[in-house]
């Protein structure tokens, strides 16, 4: 809110009120190992792992166990709560002053300064640097010195105006306009602070990323594991209660199944969608399911000519009319998943901008006016498409198979629609980023903190972070602007949903279904639960010894 001082706690109007059901147990007994190691599943990253370049959910997994920002997300609401910062203060939303908590260390005993954060924003925000991220700085003063719209183009200037240190524990943030929410997003690993080591040797900090969690880095070889281990100097009120976290590489979510089952791996967090059935029944109970702040949806290449135009945007709605999300969520996915009607998520409620009736007639099925769209449109660009997702996790092959069924159907001829599998997330990642894809791809999102602003504008603003389809338009870029200025809550919401329905005209993605994250644990491990993001929170489990 326009005006608000924030001390003791950051939680702005769009820090929205989550779910929180479903969290796992322990089966109780035993005599806890505080030196145990978690053996969880998991994927191979994109790219390296450093918080400015990494924007996908297995690298933030691990950078959520090794750094903390000013502020963290509460493991059963989601709602910000200060972290490092002691205070994060403004009186206009525009100029932030921000106090860090003194006597913060990294992993390699370094000191936490306010220049630990200045210098981290700033080498993500300049375009030589080549961040993914650094849209997330897009707001304050002095980036488009930094980071020039033309990409061709150098920066004028090395570092950001609008950043400015004023004490070793202090420094304050001047933005381009008026912002009520932005403290919201500060717990985002793009906003966390990095060591000296990382400016001196870059490189070698690549290799072993250096952060101040409650976990550090002891080991990584690709295609295999990531072995992490306790950090016993850190000083989080999050502290780990295990001796590390193993994560271990699959290609296969049946494999890492079988392998739980077999008490091989202690934590899964992708339980495939023919095992839920019985998952519960199958692990005596070491299960769990809770509405998640997740939503899937399929983004079309706008950089493509093909699906460009009034006549493309007519198959974009065609091919969303076409398909039953109903019966793929129900057959496939046993109600853990929940046909779409917007683009964000229901986890924030209404206040918080999910409203079901967003998406309208585009999220409806009907087989018959979707065949007419896509005619009228003149048919589907070389006469099919081609769905591109991985398939190491998620069960994604199946349902990509049920939404090329479900065209066919529609479309009354058989492959109207091919699936292309890819093997492993990284190679996926790779071809949507590199802009290789002539077709539709799968575009699952995972909010980064509460906020509706979080699911539209990092997705589908020009240029933002996350706007891997390439869609641009003035008007919706005007309503984010607006809505980000905005001196209330509900002001602020009505203009989201306002951009929302740009969003439904222009069909940049296809909203497909809500997810709830699910997980199964072995008998040698307690305390299992998911956060909001559908992510575990490994510090809090215990290992038996």
């Amino acid at each position: 809110m326009r005006g608000a001082r924030r001390t003791a706690c950051v939680v702005g109007a769009a820090a929205l009120a989550v779910v929180a059901s479903g969290c796992g147990t322990g089966d109780g007994g035993g005599e806890a190992d505080p030196g145990g190691i978690v053996r969880a599943s998991w994927s191979d990253p994109q790219r390296p792992i450093e918080p400015g370049n990494t924007n996908e959910v297995q690298g933030g997994k691990v950078l959520s166990l090794i750094t903390r920002g000013l502020v963290r997300y509460d493991p059963k609401t989601a709602r910000p709560v200060n972290a490092l910062a002691e205070s994060v203060e403004t009186d206009d939303s525009r100029v932030w002053r921000i106090r860090i908590k003194p006597g913060q260390r990294f992993s390699d005993g370094s000191p936490v300064s306010a220049r630990s954060f200045t210098d981290a924003w700033n080498y993500t925000a300049n375009l030589k640097n080549q961040q993914v991220n650094a849209p997330f700085f897009q707001y304050v003063e002095g980036y488009d010195a930094v980071h020039p719209a033309d990409e061709s183009a150098k920066p004028t200037a090395a570092t950001l105006s609008g950043l400015k240190v004023t004490g070793t524990h202090s420094f304050e943030v001047r933005l381009k306009q008026r912002y009520s929410t932005w403290a919201d997003a500060l717990g985002y690993p793009a906003f966390a602070p990095l060591p000296r080591s990382f400016f001196t040797d870059h490189a070698g900090w690549l290799r072993k990323p250096v952060g101040n969690g409650p976990y550090k880095i002891a080991s990584y070889r690709r295609g295999r594991a990531m072995e992490l281990v306790a950090d016993p100097a850190y000083q989080g009120s999050d502290k780990a209660r295990n001796g590390g976290v193993e994560l271990k590489v699959y290609t296969d979510a049946n494999t890492a199944y079988s392998d739980l089952l077999a008490g091989n791996l202690d934590v899964a967090d992708d339980i495939p969608a023919a095992q839920l059935p019985h998952a519960e029944q199958d692990l005596q109970g070491r299960f769990t399911s809770r509405p998640a702040g997740i939503i899937q949806t399929v983004s079309f290449p706008f950089y493509d000519r093909a699906w460009r135009g009034a006549d493309a945007a007519k198959v974009r709605r065609g091919i969303s009319m076409a398909i039953d999300r109903k019966a793929i969520t129900e057959r496939i996915f046993h109600n853990t998943r929940v046909p779409a009607g917007d683009w964000t998520s229901p986890v924030l409620g209404a206040r918080g901008g999910y409203d079901a009736s967003l998406c309208g007639e585009v999220c409806s099925y009907d087989p018959k006016q979707a065949r007419r769209l896509i005619e009228e449109g003149g048919g589907l660009p070389g006469g099919r498409i081609v769905l591109t997702s991985n398939v190491d996790t998620g069960s994604h092959k199946d349902w990509m198979e049920a939404v090329c069924h479900s065209l066919d159907k529609a479309l009354g001829r058989d492959n109207s629609c091919v699936v292309n599998p890819v093997g492993t997330f990284a190679d996926f990642r790779t071809q949507v980023t590199d802009r290789k894809l002539s077709g539709p791809f799968r575009t699952g999102w995972q909010m980064d903190y509460p906020s509706i602003e979080n699911f539209l504008s990092k997705l589908y603003y020009t240029d933002a972070s996350s706007n891997d389809g390439g869609h641009s338009s003035e008007e919706f870029d005007r309503l984010i602007d607006q809505a980000n200025a905005a001196t209330t809550n509900e002001e602020a919401v009505r203009r989201f949903k306002a951009a929302e329905k740009v969003l439904a005209r222009d069909v940049p993605a296809i909203p497909l279904w809500y997810q709830n994250g699910s997980a199964g644990w072995s008998q040698r491990v307690h305390g299992v639960a998911l956060d909001p993001f559908s992510v575990p929170v490994y510090q809090d489990v215990t290992v038996t010894k």
